[in-house]
């Protein structure tokens, strides 16, 4: 690897705040200005580099890939054991594990952490990040984080009883999983409140935007975020890609196709690619909820009805995390992005020129997948490898179908264990499945939720009275 600043600086998409450095960047979550932290500069890795991982175990990985990223954040003895306790918990040694479809078809699975859902990745190394920073500096802090499901539990389990930690979970009412949901209220954390909003995904995201916008509050509660727009979250998941890539010939061209909502993941994925990553496409797959897939068909970015369907977790109609990369698409104009962003909360959507559209496909191609072809696909699966996918999964690997080359290897990337979405699964392929003992436990445990109307002046009450 060249030789490396220091300190890495971040600045932000909307291009009205100051620099700022990992830590800051790290409790800020979202900029002053309403924009995502990006870095200034990426660091270099020459072909030394990426040829020499494949001798690396993911921990080695993740420390070499985050190592630039934090800069004097933590030493290096720090950003190790940060590392080490991160990954404690996850069931296989390699951490995920590539698994055969068929010979240029795998599967990549993401599951195999302690909440069973490749969030896990990102949010338990985030939430050891932010443990040891605040132990150096001695301050408190509130989290709060909305999710659609697998963010949440994830967040729950990583930042349960953590010294200088409180968290607020919001979740949109009876739209995500039995499993997903007990996962979050019966976790026994004396710092953690679980909040079942009377509403849809986008609307806890819009109530966690509001709060975040109100600077009074934000300073007085030391407000951050732990959703997919924390760059330490994309960073995290940037080492799976290079993993992955790692184990399979240097000569290999890959598509990654990722089942995603909020484009945090798959831009995980374009961050990989611009690191070095030996990636030709990254196939967005998207259910009924297809902003991002009629974004890149039309050029047009319109907000629509948010939609149920079985992979509840890309529920989603504003994908927060794309406006990174229209911040590289229009060659880091920060003016244009903030006018695109004026006009998504003016009217709902924005264009995109066709130039820059253009500059997108150079990278990203996409599908859509209905309801029936979810089920069926899930079925397919099981019927052809005997192995069990998830809803969200299916949908990735549907999508990839269509985009199979026989000059690359295209990588599904399988985000979360069958049996959190049990009965989606059960419809498709005509029988019972099997829960992890973790899960099974968790319909004997008490739920523990605050009920919430969609309204943002109640949680920011229910967080001043909870403080």
């Amino acid at each position: 690897m060249d030789s490396l600043v220091a300190d890495m600086l971040y600045k932000s998409t909307r291009g009205e705040a100051g620099s700022v450095s990992f830590q800051e960047a790290l409790f800020s979550g979202l900029a002053p200005d309403g924009g995502l932290y990006i870095p200034e500069v990426l660091p270099k890795y020459d072909a030394s580099f990426h040829s020499s991982m494949v001798e690396m175990s993911y921990e080695e990985v993740a420390f070499a890939i985050l190592k630039p990223f934090v800069g004097g954040c933590f030493s290096d003895q720090e950003l190790n054991t940060i590392i080490s306790e991160a990954y404690s918990e996850f069931r296989k040694s390699d951490k995920c594990e590539l698994v055969n479809l068929s010979e240029n078809h795998k599967i990549l699975e993401l599951f195999h952490g302690p909440t069973f859902a490749f969030k896990d990745f990102a949010m338990q190394m985030i939430a050891r990040m932010f443990h040891q920073a605040l132990k150096n500096i001695r301050k408190s802090i509130t989290i709060i984080v909305a999710t659609s499901g697998d963010t949440g539990a994830a967040a729950v389990h990583a930042f349960r009883n953590l010294e200088f930690v409180n968290l607020y979970v919001l979740f949109p009412k009876d739209r995500i999983s039995e499993i997903q949901r007990r996962q979050m209220t019966t976790e026994k954390a004396s710092n953690v409140s679980v909040v079942s909003v009377d509403g849809n995904f986008d609307d806890c995201q819009s109530i966690v935007k509001s709060i975040f916008n109100d600077k009074d509050f934000s300073k007085a509660v030391s407000l951050t975020g732990v959703n997919s727009i924390n760059w330490a979250r994309i960073i995290s998941q940037v080492v799976y890609y290079l993993f992955a890539a790692s184990r399979l010939p240097t000569s290999a061209k890959i598509d990654f196709c990722v089942p995603t909502g909020n484009f945090g993941n798959i831009y995980a994925g374009y961050v990989a690619k611009k690191l070095g990553v030996n990636i030709d496409k990254l196939i967005i797959a998207t259910n009924r909820n297809d902003i991002l897939h009629r974004t890149l068909s039309s050029g047009r970015y319109r907000k629509g009805e948010v939609l149920q369907t079985f992979s509840p977790s890309m529920d989603i109609q504003v994908s927060s995390n794309f406006e990174r990369m229209l911040y590289d698409v229009y060659q880091c104009n920060a003016k244009i992005v903030r006018k695109k962003m004026e006009s998504l909360q003016l009217n709902g959507s924005y264009d995109i020129e066709e130039d820059s559209l253009r500059t997108l496909k150079n990278d990203f191609i996409s599908g859509v997948v209905t309801e029936a072809e979810t089920l069926a696909e899930i079925k397919k699966v099981f019927m052809h490898s005997k192995m069990i996918i998830c809803p969200h999964t299916a949908v990735g690997t549907k999508v990839s179908r269509n985009f199979l080359d026989e000059k690359n290897i295209t990588i599904s990337l399988a985000t979360a264990h069958p049996a959190k979405f049990g009965d989606a699964v059960e419809k498709a392929i005509s029988r019972k499945i099997v829960l992890p003992k973790s899960l099974d436990a968790l319909f004997y445990k008490r739920e523990k939720v605050v009920e919430a109307p969609n309204d943002v002046n109640y949680l920011k009450d229910f967080i001043r009275r909870e403080q």
